[in-house]
């Protein structure tokens, strides 16, 4: 089987995992999708995770209410061990970059990072990612059984099937974790995640200042309901937080229309939004990269094109 563990939040399967289930599709391994569900009270995830999947395994327990590396990655492990499953795919998150090498020393398995393609050679399965500051593609392949995380944004989400796939409660030997969560606190947003967003306005340095990020960028996000990314240069001054940041060392997106205002285009930001479906760039210089990958340029300055947008979006 190829077995893909499900990533999901508030009681709802991530769009991460409907791409993993494209990818696992397109991977040329043969065997069932199967989606392992880990968590407490995950009874609506399981039921979604059945309309991609062609089966789907469920540990609702109370030892999985909380994320914790040695739990997950001693979960997976047992369960592809006892599946004989001859891919294991994680999300390429931060948790899932974090329990996914474990996985695979437990299993002893070769480890694919980042994958944003995946075929098969033979008996061996290739992925692409990205290499030297997403400047060059390179493929690697593995034999046998291999743990793989997949970039998001990397591949389409998978579309329902027509008939859901069978559900199956499993037994967990779990062992007790080493270390204690004392305290969590979790950033609340009104806008939609980045990850999640089909459309998503994006404000580079050309904006000019925290000020005018506010005004112009997230002003016409919430104005047409689009989630708000950042160019590394944006991040790196602190005007915005981490966690808006696109690109090859921030988050990968792949919206149906992403609106980008004074980015420049550089490389690293283009492997982080370069598959987005509609790509519509503002920028004053018409020399700018961007304008090598978008799909309709404005050369002309966001102090007067991005008011009249929003007072556009308004009617």
């Amino acid at each position: 089987m190829i077995l893909i563990v499900a990533e999901h939040t508030a009681g709802k399967l991530a769009k991460s995992t409907l791409e993993m289930v494209t990818a696992a599709r397109e991977s040329g391994r043969e065997g069932p999708v199967t989606l392992l569900v880990l968590g407490q009270n995950v009874a609506a995830v399981a039921a979604e995770a059945a309309a991609v999947a062609d089966q789907v395994l469920v540990a609702d327990l109370p030892a999985l209410a909380a994320y914790n590396a040695e739990v997950w990655a001693a979960a997976t492990t047992q369960i592809a061990q006892e599946g004989e499953a001859s891919v294991v795919m994680i999300g390429g998150s931060r948790s899932g970059r974090e329990y996914a090498p474990r996985v695979a020393v437990k299993l002893d398995a070769p480890y694919l990072e980042d994958a944003i393609k995946l075929s098969s050679n033979g008996a061996a399965l290739q992925a692409q990612r990205y290499t030297f500051l997403a400047r060059v593609t390179e493929t690697v392949e593995a034999d046998g059984t291999v743990v793989v995380t997949v970039k998001p944004g990397s591949f389409a989400p998978a579309a329902p099937a027509a008939t859901p796939g069978e559900q199956y409660d499993v037994e967990l030997d779990l062992p007790a974790p080493r270390v204690q969560v004392t305290g969590r606190s979790v950033e609340k947003s009104s806008r939609v995640a980045l990850t999640e967003a089909d459309v998503i306005v994006t404000g580079g340095r050309g904006v000019g200042n925290p000020e005018n990020f506010a005004r112009y960028v997230e002003g016409l996000a919430d104005n047409i309901g689009a989630g708000v990314g950042a160019t590394r240069a944006v991040v790196d001054a602190g005007w915005r937080p981490y966690a808006e940041q696109v690109g090859q060392t921030g988050k990968t997106v792949q919206p149906k229309a992403y609106i980008a205002l004074g980015v420049s285009g550089a490389v690293q930001h283009l492997s982080g939004m370069g598959k987005s479906k509609n790509i519509i760039a503002i920028n004053k210089d018409a020399e700018a990269p961007i304008f090598k990958v978008a799909d309709y340029g404005i050369v002309g300055d966001i102090n007067e094109i991005v008011p009249a947008l929003i007072e556009a979006s308004r009617k």
